[in-house]
């Protein structure tokens, strides 16, 4: 009795955890981003200042810091160490005691009683596979957090590109907008004036229309990259968010690219985890083997009976394996051991596939990206001529407006291009799953817009 009352003592309390209203942060300065826990060197050695506005590594320091999909991540890692020291604790032995009254008082005769004292010895011979299956459990959760982690950097980083990125399409549809309202007035009053026909005048009120459109159309996107950026920040949906500098920017050579591709498996954070998930596996297939045999439960006893008669004894229970030996569940642990096999196997293919394709597209798009600029120069030097004969009346409009819609379709199709670069690049970043093997150009030839 006196064990059962010390053991009570150390007894864990309740305590209630009220549900938060989900509002977010109402601004940056009520989140912090210690450098202490960021996964990548790029992030612990930043200065993090939110006063000037966030930079790109600001905001994927944020990221990293309060993303409320990492919360959620960082509570299985908590659930899963906790299951780790559940796995290593000692099964509690068994007390029993039970009391003998006779129903009628005689001489020689006493109340009985029996004391027992059992443990179940089958669970000691499985602990430390239980062990060791719960510590890689342990582990892999916290390679999964690691990895989302490095996935949150990157995803911020696109966002930020994303958001910068509209921001320059908005810009250059609202000089376009600017520039056709003289046209439209012209072409408006023509229409009044009887001097011009709806039919004429359709390409000018089709441009104009355009632009609007395009303009909306940008709107609507840039609302929802900002909308997922805050959500990625914690931040409430109407909290301001200031972004200065150039967006993220890596160029990582065939050299880098074949030296993280070796390595792989060493290194990256998903890959790692599917590696302590297998280990966890085979734990629990040599736990599952060990349970195969018989279950035994030992324990002691001393007993007196009503005629004070005092005896000790020895209890021994076994389980017979003559049906279930436990071939379920070995069956199952081998079969989830086979599955994991071929998961990492194909993971390890799909990455190196993916990572392939990937270098050709930035090959690609890199080509692209110089004939599109030089491109894009070309026109714009032929709108600002355009522009000038328009106004000097050498030009008629029809043939101007052509001219800067055919700069205009340029210039948006090279800010979609360096867009789509920057989302390949930053996706390679994450496949090589090692931001420090990469070597970033500088930003502002990556920033710059027409």
């Amino acid at each position: 009795m006196l064990a059962a009352i010390v053991s009570l003592a150390g007894c864990a309390t309740y305590t209630d955890l009220p549900l938060d209203t989900g509002a977010g942060a109402a601004g940056v300065s009520q989140l912090t981003a210690p450098t202490s826990v960021m996964p990548l060197p790029a992030l612990s050695t930043h200065r993090f200042d939110p006063a000037d506005g966030l930079d790109v590594t600001e905001v994927a320091m944020l990221a990293v810091a309060n993303s409320p999909d990492l919360r959620l991540k960082r509570d299985e890692l908590g659930i899963a160490r906790a299951q780790a020291f559940a796995a290593g604790l000692l099964p509690d032995p068994q007390l029993g005691l039970s009391g003998d009254f006779p129903r009628r008082s005689g001489a020689g005769l006493v109340t009985g009683y029996s004391l027992g004292l059992s443990e179940d010895i089958s669970a000691l011979l499985t602990r430390s596979s239980r062990r060791a299956a719960a510590r890689s459990q342990a582990s892999q959760v916290n390679l999964d957090l690691l990895w989302a982690e490095w996935q949150t950097v990157a995803q911020a980083r696109l966002l930020f590109d994303q958001v910068v990125n509209l921001h320059a399409q908005q810009a250059r549809l609202a000089r376009e907008q600017e520039a056709l309202a003289t046209v439209s007035g012209y072409i408006h009053a023509a229409l009044q004036a009887g001097n011009l026909t709806y039919d004429s005048a359709s390409a000018g009120l089709n441009a104009e229309a355009d632009v609007h459109k395009r303009l909306a159309d940008t709107a609507i996107a840039l609302h929802q990259a900002q909308s997922d950026l805050h959500r990625l920040l914690g931040l409430a949906p109407t909290a301001r968010l200031d972004l200065v500098g150039a967006p993220y920017a890596s160029q990582p050579t065939p050299a880098q690219v074949q030296t993280a591709l070796d390595d792989l498996p060493r290194r990256r954070p998903d890959l790692l985890a599917l590696q302590a998930g297998y280990q966890s596996q085979q734990a629990r297939l040599r736990s599952a083997i060990l349970a195969q045999f018989p279950a035994l439960n030992i324990g002691f006893n001393t007993a007196r009976d009503t005629s004070a008669v005092y005896t000790n004894g020895l209890d021994i229970g076994i389980t017979l394996p003559l049906f279930d030996r436990n071939r379920g569940n070995i069956a199952i642990e081998r079969a989830t051991r086979q599955q994991l096999h071929d998961d990492y196997t194909a993971r390890l293919l799909d990455t190196r596939s993916d990572m392939q394709r990937i270098s050709r597209d930035l090959a690609t798009l890199d080509d692209q990206l110089a004939t599109l600029a030089a491109h894009a120069q070309q026109l714009d030097q032929a709108r600002a001529s355009a522009e000038r004969a328009w106004q000097a009346g050498t030009l008629d409009w029809p043939t101007y407006l052509a001219i800067r819609g055919n700069a205009l379709g340029a210039d948006l199709d090279l800010l979609s291009t360096r867009q789509q670069r920057a989302m390949q690049s930053i996706a390679l970043e994450a496949l090589l799953g090692n931001t420090d093997l990469v070597s970033a150009p500088p930003a502002s030839t990556q920033a710059s817009t027409p």
